[in-house]
């Protein structure tokens, strides 16, 4: 169990990581293959920690990352949020199942906020649905395992006294 300072202080670390992997300059045949890390990591600690991570810090970081990608202001927070609301109405049966299981959760969670960011898109001008659209949710959904491990490990590690 993390204490106060230490868990939040991880916790806030982790998503800024996120955050910086969200913008990292990769070249143009890989770009529209980098998922959603800053979701993967809320979705994380949402069912990791429900007690901590609820919708405010969705609806924080996701006005961080309309700002960080120079979105309209609140589709990222919009989309984070309704995501989170459902991990935190499910984690306690999601936390059961093996992370192959909850990969199956992820894909669902990953095409819901890319639908939501498709539809707030087409309020502001029509925009077509290209396959490339759909990529981020599939590479997300395969990065779970390596997500889920790592921010696993971050969460149990103890400090030295």
């Amino acid at each position: 169990m993390m204490n106060d300072s230490l868990g939040y202080g991880r916790i806030i670390l982790s998503l800024m990581l996120a955050m910086g992997l969200r913008i990292i300059p990769l070249p143009s045949f890989l770009a529209g293959l980098n998922p959603d890390w800053v979701l993967l990591s809320l979705i994380y600690w949402s069912l990791a920690v429900p007690e901590r991570v609820g919708i405010f810090y969705a609806w924080t970081f996701g006005l961080l990352t309309d700002v960080l990608l120079g979105r309209l202001l609140g589709q990222y927070a919009l989309a984070y949020s309704l995501i989170i609301y459902l991990c935190l109405k499910l984690h306690k049966r999601l936390r059961q199942f093996p992370i192959l299981q909850q990969g199956l959760f992820i894909f669902f969670c990953l095409l819901l906020s890319q639908l939501l960011l498709f539809v707030i898109k087409n309020f502001q001008n029509p925009a077509q649905l290209h396959g490339s659209f759909w990529l981020p949710v599939f590479t997300g959904t395969f990065c779970w395992p390596m997500v889920y491990t790592t921010l696993r490990y971050i969460r149990l590690i103890r400090p030295n006294n």
